[in-house]
């Protein structure tokens, strides 16, 4: 995959495109990222990038002309790619979303700053406008590498446990269940006793159960969503059952 982000500020993107999970699928040749300053495009001495609205109004507005120019010169050397403008007007990125773009070639991010973009760039450049929440930034660099993050962790080679990516929460719709690791017991808290039986079919039940009872306890909107099994159901009326009573008591 080749990953692209225009932005002003390409020295915020050093020490994340060069360290730890990304920096190691870089090294493998999985993926390559790079930062560009799309005011080398501005295509005029002071390299202004942005302009005052038209219309009047406060704040400054990114121009068109060295967004389109960057990322037609992106595109001269490499396949079609999905142009992602950051706003936070955007639709709301998921895993969802981070796994339809982990099946892409190349991916160009586009990161803004000052009171927006150029309505323009908008209609007739990007494929996908993304927001990561509804909070507002001072710009678009942040979001990108979430998203980056998000994306590269998924393609394969990329992590050394494949399946880790599959399990994690969100990825099957669920949030995931609890872990342990040693010691068994630390401080008076053990490790539940299911979890060092080695029977593998009533751990897989545990971790269900548990990914259950943690999305309805924490984010019981996301079961709506979903296909439940009989058993999950049953598993799940329990669950609310149990809250009844205690609300009983």
């Amino acid at each position: 995959m080749k990953v692209d982000v225009l932005t002003l500020f390409p020295e915020m993107f050093t020490g994340v495109f060069g360290t730890s999970i990304l920096g190691k699928a870089v090294e493998k040749g999985i993926v390559s990222l790079q930062a560009i300053n799309f005011r080398d495009y501005a295509g005029n001495k002071h390299g202004q990038v942005d302009d005052t609205p038209y219309g009047g109004g406060g704040g400054m507005v990114l121009k068109p002309d060295a967004i389109f120019a960057a990322v037609e010169a992106l595109q001269q050397s490499s396949s079609p790619a999905r142009i992602i403008l950051l706003c936070p007007q955007g639709q709301p990125f998921t895993q969802s979303k981070a796994e339809e773009l982990s099946k892409e070639d190349h991916l160009v991010f586009i990161c803004g700053h000052y009171e927006g973009y150029d309505e323009r760039i908008r209609k007739h450049l990007v494929t996908d406008e993304l927001s990561i929440g509804d909070y507002v930034l001072t710009g678009g660099e942040l979001p990108a590498m979430v998203m980056i993050d998000s994306v590269v962790r998924l393609l394969p080679g990329v992590l050394g446990n494949e399946s880790s990516a599959i399990t994690d929460s969100f990825s099957t719709g669920l949030l995931e269940y609890p872990h342990y690791t040693r010691p068994a017991e630390f401080r008076g808290w053990k490790v539940p006793d299911v979890l060092l039986s080695g029977h593998h079919a009533h751990i897989e039940t545990w971790r269900r159960e548990q990914a259950l009872r943690r999305t309805w306890e924490r984010r019981p909107e996301l079961l709506e969503k979903l296909e439940l099994s009989p058993k999950d159901l049953k598993f799940l009326d329990a669950l609310k059952a149990e809250e009844q009573n205690q609300r009983n008591e």
